[in-house]
Parts: C-alpha cells; structure tokens; sequence
C-alpha cells in the first residue's frame, strides 16, 4: 500500500504533467563538450522541504481533519472546494517536482500511510527478499508488449513503495517518527472525541446527524464545548483546532514517556533490548491500537445500520487480522531484516555458482528455501569450498556497496553475521573488498552517493533505452543491445534524438550517467574507462608510497611500516587488474589498427612507466607457476608483453622530496580506509604533521561512523581531549603502541 494507492486520484492527477511534458527543468552544461542537458527538478534531501516534509503533511492533515469538522462534512461547497484546491495543488507538484513527489511530500495522508502500512502490511510480499526487480508499489509503467518497467527517478532517498521495512528500520530514529506516530493517534482519538465534547454525550456522533447538518456554518462562532452540561464559551471555530492540538500534543508527550519507562523497565529487568527495538514495538503498539479504534469506534455511526450479528462478524474480522499482524510485526527487528535480505543475496550467489544442490532440496529450488535454511545449506554442500565461498561473499559483498546499503567503512560490522556464516576472516574481507575495488573502481569511490533507489532509477533507465534501441532496429528485432558496439550505439542514438532526450528527462538522468550507460553498452569502451580510472589509482598510491618514505618521517618508522605493506599490496592488486584488461584488450588474434589494440598500447606504455618493480616482479612469479594458463607470458599478446618488460622510453622518475602539505593529503586518503589499523595509524600520523588537519578528521570519524574498533576509537577519542594542545608521542596511545612494536 502506499499513498497513492490509498488516495489514487491525486497520485494520478499528479502525473498529468508528466504525462503532457511539463514538468519543471533544470538546464545543465556539460562543463568539456558544451552538451546541453534538461534534468527533472527534484525534492533536495538537505533542504527545508526535504528534512521537515512530515511535519509539513501531519499539519496539512490537521488542517484537513479541523476544516473537516467545520465546514466540510455537510457542505457541498465547501467539500468541493476542498477538492477543487487539493487537486489543483497535487498538479502543481506535479509540474514543480518529479516522480511521486506529492505522495512523498506533500500528501496529507502521507502520515497515514507511514503507520498502517509500515513495516509491513500483513500478506504483503517482502521486497527484500527474492529477485524481483519491480516491488511493491514502485512507480512502473507498462510497456506496448504488456510487461512492467521501472519508472522510478528517486524521488525520495528511502523509498517506501520500493521497500517498506528498509524505509521503517532506516527512519525509525530520526525524531520526526515519534511525532508522527504518537501525535497521530492523539489526532485520530481527539477528532472522534470532539463530537462528545461538543455535544457533550455520544447520541450526536453515533447518530451520523453531523454529516448532514443543514445550518454548519451557522455554528462557528456557537459554543464549541459543552462539558458537565454546561456551554463552554469558546467558538466552535476556536476548540475544534485546539482540541485536536491538545490531543496532538498530549499524546505524543504521553508516546514518549511509555516509550522512556518502557525502556527503563527492560533495563531493569537485564534484558537486551535496543533503543530502535523499543521504539519499534511502541510503534507497533500505536498502529495495532488506533487501526482498531478507527474502524470499530470511528466507524460506528456505519456499523449500527448493520444486523447484530454482522456487528460482531465485522469486528471479529477486523480484531483477527490485527492480531495476527501484531504478532508478526512484534517479532520484527532491523537485525532479522537484515539476515533476510542477506540470505536472499546468498540464495543469488548460490544459483550462479552452478553447484549441485538438488540431493538436499528434495525436489524444492533454492528460493523456495527459508533464511536459516540458505545458510544451513551453504555450511552443508560438499563442493562449496573456501574459494566458492570467497566468490559469494564476493557477490553479495558488490550488491550491498551498489544498493548503498553499507559502504566501505561500514560494511565490516554489517556483514559480520554472514560472514561468521560462510567462515569469512576479516582479513578476506578486505582482500575482498580491494580485489571489487580494482575490478570497479568507482563501486568504492566515497564521493559518489549511492542508494537502493538510486540504482533502481539507472537501472529503469538502462532497461527503457535498451528497448528503444532494438525497436529502431526495424530489420533485426532480436538484436542483442548489450552486444552492440559504440559505432552502432551512436548511430541508432542520431536516427531519433528527441526520443532518446526525453527518455533522459523522465528518469532525470545527468549527463555523467548517460556517458557511463552508453559507454557500458560498448564492451570497449567500458574497459578501456576502467583502465584510465586504475592508472589514475596506480598513479596516486605512487606518489602516496613516495610519501610514506620521506626523510623527515623515518622517526615514525615503526607505524608507518603498516601503511608502506598496504600500499604495496594495494599496487599489486591494480596492476594486476591492468594486466587482465590487457589481456582483454589486446588479444593476440586482433589486428595491430583495431582500437582495442592501440588502447592496450597506450595502457602498457603507462603501466610500464609507472610501476616498473612490482610489474616485473608479477610476471617473474607468473613464469614459475606450475599451470600454463596462470602465466602471463602466455596469456599477453607478444607485442604488448614487449612492451611491459622492455618500455620504449626511458621509465620516469619522480622526485623523492615531497611537500608537507603533499604527504598528509596522501595520508588522509587513508584514513576511511576499512582496515582499522590503517585507519588508526593514519589517523596518529596526520595529527602529528598538521594537527588542526588530524582533529578535523578525528572529528569526521567520530561523527560519521556509528562504530569504530577499540583502536580507532582510541586514537581519536585521544586527539579530541580538550587537554590535547600539540603533537602527541606514539606512548600516548597504548593500543596503538603495542600493535606497533607487533607488526615490526
């Protein structure tokens, strides 16, 4: 369920100008070729709108519900203005903002929808499990052939239509939720108590006599509290909007103090429950109480017109279901959730590896298997060896980073679990997580924010664009799009342009994602893209090496003797990654003036260059392994292992004397590193060369990390005392001494 399925007509309304093309646009220029490109304006996460969008639209159904009261429920023309105004409203949005921008944003029963239809509603299909590509209520369109596509342009960070529980678990504690929940059971309780206290008993509500009240607006300035039959004189135009704010108000003061007693209780009790946790079931409290008063008392005037006996069924129904949802959204939690999802990765990762399971399904398939099962299997099967194990941790190790669902530095603690599953040490992970850094250089790049939505948003739009191409290849309509070359790309890209612009602008996509797209519909020049960002890697973890090794740091031998080893290792890992392209590129079959081959020139000529010791060092270990096909020598073409052992020109050389400012930028490159001990290292060494630079970056660990290892945290936990005024000795910090004194 989502906001627009609950309220349809507006969510529809909404996309009128989508649908007509005119929708607001922001003009963007590409800053080298002057390519001229239109983008889909959008809701901004860190802007007014995009941080307070819930309290905007539990006052806009505050509003609703006073105006409700008032004027609206036996006025016709007021109802309809209502409408008139709501639908004009929902248009505007609709022009000024893409995707579902007013379900998400603007929509008063947004709120609503937050707390009925998170976590989960209770025979909805869980998003997160399973390989679906279209999930719960999405936006799609449906394609000529009749199959749904993707028409998400991330509209909104965490979506609720792609992924309810993710939306739930990953808001549950920014301080908006409790407001919307407790405040809105207070509004709900207090709309239905008006009636009582206006009338003061419940014939006036249980009569249905308020929805046809001839002389309603007559009334507003009437007593609008009649308590302890006596007239309170305060316009009714008054108490309607401050009761339902007392109410408001007061439960959610209420919410919080359960909610604190409730967490003081448990601690009490020695039982482990988390904050999250606990809020969570407050929650779900919340939702299992005021879904029953609302349709069992609030719908009461509708319920009386029924036989008794019909009475009792709908209200047995109604409690039946609830109950059954309360127990199973009570036993949800984010850790639970996140053993689904990772299982439902593993379950992929399993299917691609091709290994016999059959004689342990007994006739079932894999996805039939439930989450303990997954890992129970993937313990049990005879030919899941270390290294297979490595390859699916591997992949479920790239969907996450691509979901944006943990990064870098997060993604150690996270997949703790699976790991501990598929006996994982940390150290592979983070040989893991190097080799994904070569094999896709910008997977790791912490500058590009990645999101689940973010990805679904590309991929709609990669799947769109791939069916526009082989529609406008009228003579061969099983073209296989992924196959084609950039020739073919650009060729069938000028036959209709506006088709394809337009395309751009419905998913929003900018002008550095359509180059990266198109490039990966051409085999060429994807690869020969990852190779320039890999030199350009080669080239920086140079001059970082070159840093570490500077005269005036040899008093820091010890701890610096870490970060020398992982940057080696880091270079051999890249230029290995370059050799394989090579391999790809330069094949020893292909012509001498093909483009791929004068590629695999340029990228040896470079690597040559650039790293002369470990590439030589890899091909002279490559040369004594015992199987042919691991050789280099054999599987390089014999020109461009020419040029690898013997360069053309003579090998540059930099020069070893390096700016202060050079080396602690080199430095700070390392500090997010996953590797907790290259963190701390890195972390002790920038203070000691710019402390200013070192609290800064302390600061940004402490802040931005939601668990440091005891040795990152000590390092700068240590930096961040107030005490602390200038350079501190490596005896300053015993964990990181002792780990010193251990690697030497």
């Amino acid at each position: 369920m989502s906001c627009g399925d609950a309220f349809a007509p507006y969510r529809f309304l909404s996309q009128i100008p989508r649908a007509l093309g005119w929708q607001r646009q922001f003009q963007r220029v590409h800053p080298q070729t002057g390519k001229v490109r239109y983008e889909l304006a959008k809701v901004k996460p860190g802007s007014w709108l995009g941080r307070h969008y819930l309290y905007l639209q539990f006052g806009l159904l505050y509003l609703g519900l006073c105006a409700r009261i008032l004027v609206i429920n036996s006025n016709r023309l007021a109802l309809g203005l209502w409408f008139t105004v709501t639908i004009l409203a929902a248009i505007a949005v609709g022009f000024l903002y893409g995707g579902k921008s007013w379900c998400h944003y603007f929509c008063p029963m947004a709120p609503v929808q937050t707390i009925f239809a998170e976590p989960n509603a209770l025979f909805a299909t869980q998003a997160h499990v399973g390989d679906q590509s279209i999930t719960q209520s999405m936006c799609r369109r449906v394609t000529d052939d009749g199959k749904e596509q993707s028409a998400c342009v991330a509209c909104q960070k965490t979506c609720i239509d792609i992924d309810s529980e993710r939306s739930y678990w990953d808001q549950i504690q920014q301080p908006q939720q409790p407001f919307i929940y407790y405040a809105y059971v207070g509004l709900a309780v207090g709309y239905f108590c008006y009636y009582y206290l206006y009338a003061g008993n419940w014939d006036y509500y249980f009569s249905g006599i308020w929805t046809h009240q001839e002389n309603q607006l007559d009334t507003l300035f009437h007593p609008g509290l009649y308590l302890f039959n006596t007239p309170i004189p305060i316009p009714k135009l008054v108490a309607v909007p401050l009761t339902l704010a007392l109410f408001s108000v007061g439960f959610y003061g209420l919410g919080r103090f359960l909610e604190t007693q409730y967490f003081t209780y448990i601690q009490d009790r020695k039982q482990v429950l988390s904050p999250e946790l606990v809020r969570h079931r407050m929650f779900t409290l919340c939702t299992f109480s005021i879904f029953n008063f609302f349709f069992i008392f609030g719908g009461r005037p509708l319920i009386l017109l029924l036989p008794l006996s019909l009475q009792f069924f709908y209200e047995g129904i109604l409690v039946g279901l609830s109950t059954l949802w309360l127990y199973k959204t009570w036993q949800r939690c984010p850790e639970r959730y996140l053993r689904e999802s990772l299982a439902s990765r593993l379950q992929r990762q399993l299917s691609r590896l091709q290994l016999n399971v059959a004689q342990f399904l007994e006739g079932r398939s894999l996805t039939d298997l439930t989450t303990d099962e997954v890992y129970v299997l993937a313990k049990v099967l005879p030919g899941f060896t270390k290294n297979k194990r490595c390859q699916a941790y591997k992949g479920v190790l790239k969907e996450s980073l691509e979901e944006g669902y943990i990064n870098t530095s997060s993604s150690l603690e996270m997949l703790q679990q699976i790991r501990s599953e598929l006996d994982i040490s940390n150290e592979d992970h983070r040989l893991i997580l190097e080799e994904l850094g070569v094999e896709d250089p910008e997977l790791l790049d912490p500058n590009r924010q990645r999101s689940l939505e973010n990805l679904v948003r590309l991929t709609g739009y990669r799947k769109a664009l791939e069916r526009v191409l082989s529609l406008q290849q009228r003579s061969a309509p099983q073209i296989d799009v992924k196959a084609m070359g950039k020739r073919t790309i650009q060729n069938l890209l000028s036959q209709e342009p506006e088709s394809i612009q337009r395309l751009g602008r419905e998913y929003s996509v900018t002008l550095r994602e359509e180059e990266e797209i198109l490039g990966n519909f051409d085999p060429e020049t994807m690869i020969l893209r990852r190779a320039d960002l890999l030199l350009h890697r080669l080239a920086d973890l140079i001059r970082c090496y070159q840093g570490l090794n500077q005269p005036l740091l040899h008093q820091w031998d010890a701890p610096l003797t870490l970060l020398r080893a992982t940057v080696r290792l880091k270079k051999r890992l890249l230029v290995t990654g370059l050799l394989e392209i090579l391999e790809h590129l330069a094949p020893p079959s292909s012509s001498a003036g093909s483009t791929a081959t004068s590629g695999g020139f340029e990228i040896a000529l470079t690597l040559a260059k650039l790293s002369p010791t470990i590439l030589q060092d890899l091909l002279a270990e490559s040369s004594l392994l015992s199987d042919p096909s691991l050789r280099w020598q054999l599987r390089l073409s014999p020109e461009i292992l020419a040029l690898l052992t013997h360069p053309s020109e003579q090998v540059t050389t930099c020069s070893l004397e390096l700016s202060l400012g050079e080396i602690t930028t080199h430095l700070v490159a390392l500090v997010f590193e996953p590797n907790p001990l290259i963190q701390s290292v890195s972390l002790f060494m920038v203070y000691q060369l710019d402390a200013q630079r070192g609290r800064e970056q302390a600061r940004n660990l402490v802040d931005f990390h939601y668990q440091l290892s005891p040795l990152v945290q000590e390092v700068a936990t240590t930096i961040l005392e107030p005490a602390t005024t200038s350079a501190l000795e490596l005896v300053s910090f015993k964990i990181l001494r002792k780990v010193s004194v251990l690697v030497q």
